[in-house]
This record gives C-alpha cells, sequence and structure tokens, in this order.
C-alpha cells in the first residue's frame, strides 16, 4: 500500500529525523507506528543516521503491531522487524539476527540493559507507550537510565504523556534530555512547579499540587523537544478514521486455536455447505478468535486469553478516554466485564435509555454494547469518540456501519476512532476485509470458509 503521509504525519517525521530526541505525544490513531518507521527507514537508508533502532512496546503491541505495519506500506516492506520476546534463549537468538528494527516488551529492557551492559549496540531508542516509563523508581526507568548515554536518538510516543497529573511528565522528559528542562531530579521538579500539600492525620506520603501557572509553564519548558496532538487539532482528517490493532497468539493459544478449528472445519463438507450450516461454523470460528467457544452444554469454555490482553493494553493507550465497545457473544461480554471490574473504571453494559443518558453526560469509562441493540436513532455520540471493536457481527455489513454511527454522526465534537481487534490468521482477519469491502457478505462468507475448509484438508 502507498503510504501518502497526511500534513501532520509529514510533520513529525521531519521532526524525528531533525531532532536527536523527541516527544511525539499523539492521540492513539494518529498512525504513530507508521511515523516512526518512517522516521526510521529515512535515517538508516537515505541519512546513514542510525545503525540499529530498538522499539519498547506493549507485549501485545510487540508481537504483532511493529511486524504488520512495516509489511503494510510500500516504502517499508524492505525494513526487517525482529520480535525480541519469549524464552531467554529465543530472545538471544533474535538479538543476533539480521535485521533494522528490534522490538521487546517493556517488562524485558532491564534484562535487555543487564544482558549487553557496556556493549549497548541501539543507536536509536523508540518508546511506544512512553508513560510506561513514568515512575522514576521503576526498574525499567532506572535500567534505561544506565544506557542513556548511549543512545544518539530517542523518540516518545504516547498519547497522554500525564495521565494521572504533571508528576508523569519528569520521568519522561528526563529521559528525552537529561533533567536540562524540568530538572535534574524529581525533588527538583517538584521544587520548581509543585506545592507540597498539608498532610493529614494518618496520612503516611506526601503529595504535591501544581503552583498557579504550572501547566503552562511546563508546556513552554518542553514545547521544543515535544510535539503533541489531538485529533481536534487537525480538521484535514477524516472525520472517522480506522485503526487495526493485530492480535498475535501465543504459542499455546495458537496450537489450541489451530487444532479447534482445523476439528470444526473437517467436520464440513466444503462441496455442500449451506448458508445455515456456515453461519454456524463462522460463528464457532469467530467465538475461537474471542478467546473462549460454547460447548454442547451451551457453557463457554476458555480457549486463550490473547485478544483480552490486547483489549487492555488498548484501554491503557487510551488514558482514560470513554470507549465504546462492541461485542457480539455474550461470552465475550462476560469476559469483558470480568476484565473491566478490576479496573476501577466506570463500565455497564448497554440496556436501554438510562445507560444512554449516562454515558452521554460522562459517567461511563466503557460501554460495552450488542450492535444489535444500538442500532437506528441512538445518539452516544456526547459520551466519547474512540470505538472498539471486540467481537464481529457475523458479517453484517448493515450493523456494523449502524454501530459505527452511534458515534459518527451530527454533534460530534471529534473525529471518530474506531479500532478493530483482529487475530491473526483467523477468521477475524476475513470479516474485516469483507467489511471493509462492502460486497456481497454472503458470498464473501462462503468463500472464506471454503478456502479455509481446503486448506484444513490439505494441512
Amino acid at each position: 500500500m502507498k503510504f501518502i503521509p497526511h500534513e501532520y504525519q509529514s510533520y513529525c517525521i521531519r521532526r524525528m529525523v531533525e531532532d536527536p530526541a523527541l516527544g511525539a505525544f499523539l492521540e492513539m490513531g494518529l498512525g504513530k507506528t507508521v511515523i516512526a518507521l518512517s522516521a526510521i527507514n529515512e535515517l538508516k537508508y537515505n541519512r546513514w543516521g542510525v545503525a540499529k533502532a530498538l522499539v519498547v512496546a506493549p507485549k501485545k503491541v510487540a508481537e504483532a503491531t511493529w511486524s504488520n505495519e512495516a509489511a503494510k506500506w510500500d516504502h517499508l516492506k524492505h525494513l526487517r522487524v525482529i520480535p525480541v520476546l519469549g524464552s531467554v534463549q529465543r530472545r538471544v537468538k533474535a538479538l543476533y539476527a539480521h535485521g533494522d528494527v528490534w522490538v521487546i516488551n517493556r517488562e524485558n529492557i532491564p534484562w535487555l540493559v543487564d544482558y549487553y551492559r557496556n556493549d549497548w549496540p541501539f543507536d536509536l531508542v523508540v518508546l511506544d507507550e512512553s508513560t510506561s516509563f513514568k515512575n522514576p523508581q521503576s526498574k525499567r526507568f532506572k535500567a534505561l537510565k544506565l544506557v542513556r548515554s548511549r543512545i544518539r536518538r530517542l523518540i516518545e510516543l504516547t498519547g497522554t504523556p500525564a495521565p494521572n497529573g504533571l508528576e508523569d511528565l519528569w520521568a519522561q522528559v528526563y529521559l528525552l534530555d537529561g533533567g536540562a528542562r524540568l530538572g535534574k531530579t524529581m525533588t527538583e521538579y517538584r521544587k520548581i512547579f509543585f506545592n507540597q500539600d498539608w498532610a493529614h492525620p494518618g496520612q503516611m506520603y506526601r503529595t504535591y499540587s501544581p503552583k498557579d501557572g504550572a501547566d503552562a509553564n511546563i508546556r513552554a519548558a518542553i514545547a521544543d523537544i515535544c510535539v503533541s496532538m489531538k485529533t481536534e487539532d487537525y480538521l484535514t482528517l477524516p472525520a472517522c478514521i480506522e485503526d487495526i490493532v493485530p492480535v498475535a497468539l501465543d504459542g499455546p493459544a495458537e496450537r489450541a486455536y489451530k487444532k479447534l478449528e482445523r476439528e470444526m472445519l473437517l467436520e464440513v463438507d466444503e462441496a455442500t455447505i449451506t448458508a445455515q450450516s456456515a453461519a454456524v461454523l463462522n460463528g464457532k470460528l469467530l467465538q475461537l478468535c474471542s478467546g473462549a467457544v460454547y460447548d454442547g452444554a451451551g457453557r463457554a469454555v476458555r480457549v486463550h486469553d490473547c485478544k483480552l490482553e490486547a483489549f487492555s493494553e488498548v484501554l491503557e493507550q487510551l488514558h482514560g478516554e470513554h470507549v465504546l465497545v462492541f461485542y457480539w457473544f455474550q461470552h465475550e461480554r462476560d469476559r469483558l466485564m470480568g476484565l473491566l471490574s478490576k479496573t476501577g473504571l466506570r463500565a455497564r453494559v448497554y440496556q436501554g435509555a438510562e445507560d444512554e443518558q449516562a454515558w452521554n453526560a460522562g459517567g461511563v469509562d466503557v460501554l460495552l454494547a450488542h450492535p444489535a441493540s444500538c442500532g437506528y436513532g441512538l445518539n452516544l455520540q456526547n459520551g466519547g469518540h474512540h470505538a472498539v471493536w471486540y467481537g464481529y457481527p457475523n458479517w453484517n455489513l448493515e450493523l456494523y456501519q449502524q454501530a459505527n454511527k452511534r458515534l459518527h454522526r451530527q454533534g460530534q465534537a471529534h473525529p471518530v476512532i474506531v479500532h478493530h481487534l483482529v487475530v491473526q490468521g483467523g477468521m477475524d482477519e476475513d470479516v474485516v476485509a469483507a467489511l471493509h469491502d462492502k460486497g456481497d457478505s454472503q458470498e464473501a462468507l462462503m468463500q472464506a470458509l471454503k478456502a479455509r475448509i481446503e486448506k484444513a484438508r490439505c494441512t
């Protein structure tokens, strides 16, 4: 696919190429990955400015997103993206593979720093979701700080650099400039920009409140080293943006998925498959992608948590932005609510007018909705501008389009960003492709299933 960057993307790429350290604070869905890869490509192959690039990302992002994004665009297909994941043996082997960009999950940064010690080889480092390094007491921050002097270029990517307040900024900016703008230590930063709160009886820790004008002063101090963009600031963007979030199955999950998929596919005769049997089989395969499948007694049997983990990382990257989540099967709803109950977020399932009012009033952080229950006429545009497709509506294009229109409608103040969780190699891919083609969904379903059955018979 040919990459034709928006004006803001061209600007960010240019800044990443020109500046040795840059915080690119771009809202999720604005194309941070392709921007960073384009800058890496320019620096490595056109300017000989870097030799080896390292990306530090959340685990599910590290597994698939960066590799898929490089393979997607014509100008990036030659980039060799090497995941540094799995066991220690697999990670070490990956480090010695021929490549251009190595991608590691953030939890393994202390291991990586300890492995290389004084021979740190990466002259460019990208922190995908830099808020993971906001705590200066964390092992990952301390590890990266040890090798910061050996990193010639550093790029930080995040949508909201200070999700819990201005104190979150110090560690991230320190990694960019060594303390030149906000102070060499957190203590110095607090002394300049904060007031210590009066302690309450029994309070075991100190709290701090920003001084008057601290927000503006901090922004002014870091303006030359950080780019901050929200979707509403860039009116040339399309009114509705689609963001594909690839979900890679881990080893056990992939084996379980393929075994169950093959068993299901081989139960059906490719030559005599009917619309009814196709719908049943399609439903089972989509359930498998989501991580559970109903058995003969109607009980949901867990297969994997990979899509659930990817959803959790999407929530993290949205940093409190309200999100409308579409599910299809009841067990998807139940598993999502089970996860959300542990987060402290205000989550509920859409059931009627009361939920609509609470969402539009800002009283709901995550609203789960079945596409068939929130169709025509439902107005949810005042409650948020992010939607996530966790499960898919059985190839039903009308349901899919109508569900997206709950946010993307008159009165919406921001461009709507629709995130699709897509299991790689699974039925998810076929469904999303068919929905985007907007053709004969029934014919697409039959052809996709026949192709999968034929493949299963040949393996």
